[in-house]
């Protein structure tokens, strides 16, 4: 499925669909990601595609909405439609349970983000040489083109940044959404002993406690950047991303084929902290890195040991973080425990378009007590912390 339209704009560009990125040029795409998202590049969502993980069958069909001065490509917006809303991790089955009441189809729809991916980053790609406030409109132009289409029910753009959901903020057909994860942001620590010594003493005491308990199971525990893993450790985490989607009954949304594309090919991007027993894995955290900034994404072990899990998700990774004076570390969706640890209540956008209107109408009265709640929380949350009030 194609669309080209013109933007009646002074520059005349021109806005098209495509329905995967085999469609342009991986040097093209790569130059409208910033130098810290590992996520938007082009090998993983590439990898995606091409390893089955979205695609026919997957209920993710991307529809990418791409923009052109000439033969050069100056914007994007990854996009994808859907027939669920499993993934997402910004929820939205009550709105779906609201529109079957209403004996409306809420599936297909459209969603930009990274699928399978909560983590925050750029939705709105653009070459450096052109202004968010100016692409802005065009990319959401192509998206409603994209609706219009494909008839669907509604229109997600999951995980912006701040300064992209103030750039769509002033087209009043979009409804803003306010969320929360849980980060961690260097602030400028020397070492993970200064970093500790800025809790509260219970706390850190507790945290200590859990690494001496981790050190106590006798693995052996080390972080492994991606182009020192062997074979053998590639296998373990493959393995272990797997049983740990069938632990939880969901089943695996990646599959093997993209472990094999995209890990192989990109494992620069990729930090593991592997826990072994004499010589075989027995647990793991697979993460991602570019630039200043760390992702938490996979955990799972074969062995179970105490604290090991708060060792090699969080201790081990803020500790590396600092030590490489990485910035940010987001360790995934969801989970109270990490706030202990010191990853902080963040506040994460997201805007949606519900063509319905009875719908839509429900979904504005429902985000702004949403985004109250929310922003309760994070203050609540934020004064059971670890660190000292003087911070």
């Amino acid at each position: 499925m194609r669309y080209s339209g013109r933007d009646e704009r002074p520059m005349v560009m021109r806005v098209e669909l495509i329905t995967g990125l085999s469609e342009i040029p991986e040097p093209a795409w790569d130059a409208l990601v910033q130098s810290d998202d590992p996520f938007a590049e082009y090998r993983f969502l590439r990898a995606l595609e091409d390893s089955g993980s979205v695609g026919p069958g997957t209920g993710w069909h991307p529809m990418h909405v791409t923009v052109w001065d000439g033969s050069d490509l100056v914007g994007a917006l990854p996009l994808y439609l859907k027939g669920h809303s499993y993934g997402e991790y910004i929820f939205d089955w009550s709105w779906a349970s609201a529109a079957h009441r209403l004996g409306i189809d809420y599936y297909p729809k459209l969603v930009s983000m990274v699928p399978l991916t909560p983590a925050t980053g750029q939705r709105l790609l653009l070459r450096s040489d052109q202004d968010l406030s100016t692409m802005a409109p065009r990319l959401l132009a192509g998206a409603f083109a994209a609706a219009e289409q494909t008839g669907v029910s509604s229109l997600h753009i999951l995980f912006l940044s701040q300064a992209e959901r103030d750039a769509l903020a002033p087209d009043s057909r979009l409804l803003p959404r306010l969320s929360m994860q849980y980060h961690w942001t260097n602030q400028g620590y020397n070492s993970y002993d200064d970093y500790l010594g800025r809790f509260r003493a219970p706390l850190r005491k507790q945290a200590r406690k859990e690494r001496r308990r981790a050190a106590g199971s006798g693995l052996d525990i080390r972080v492994v950047e991606g182009p020192d893993l062997t074979p053998g450790d590639w296998a373990a985490l493959r393995a272990f991303y797997f049983d740990t989607c069938y632990k939880r009954g969901s089943g695996p949304y990646l599959t093997e084929d993209f472990f094999d594309r995209f890990l192989g090919e990109s494992a620069g991007r990729v930090l593991a902290v592997l826990a072994s027993d004499d010589d075989r894995v027995v647990a793991g955290a697979l993460n991602f890195r570019r630039g200043k900034r760390l992702y938490g994404r996979y955990w799972g072990c074969v062995q179970e040991h105490d604290s090991l899990h708060f060792e090699c998700c969080y201790h081990r990774l803020i500790e590396y973080a600092i030590d490489n004076r990485l910035e940010h570390f987001e360790a995934g969706a969801q989970g109270i425990h990490k706030l202990r640890r010191g990853l902080l209540p963040a506040r994460v956008h997201s805007v949606h378009w519900v063509r319905n209107p009875v719908l839509a109408d429900a979904v504005a009265e429902f985000l702004p007590r949403e985004a109250m709640s929310v922003e309760q929380e994070i203050a609540e949350l934020a004064e059971h912390g670890p660190f000292r009030r003087e911070q």
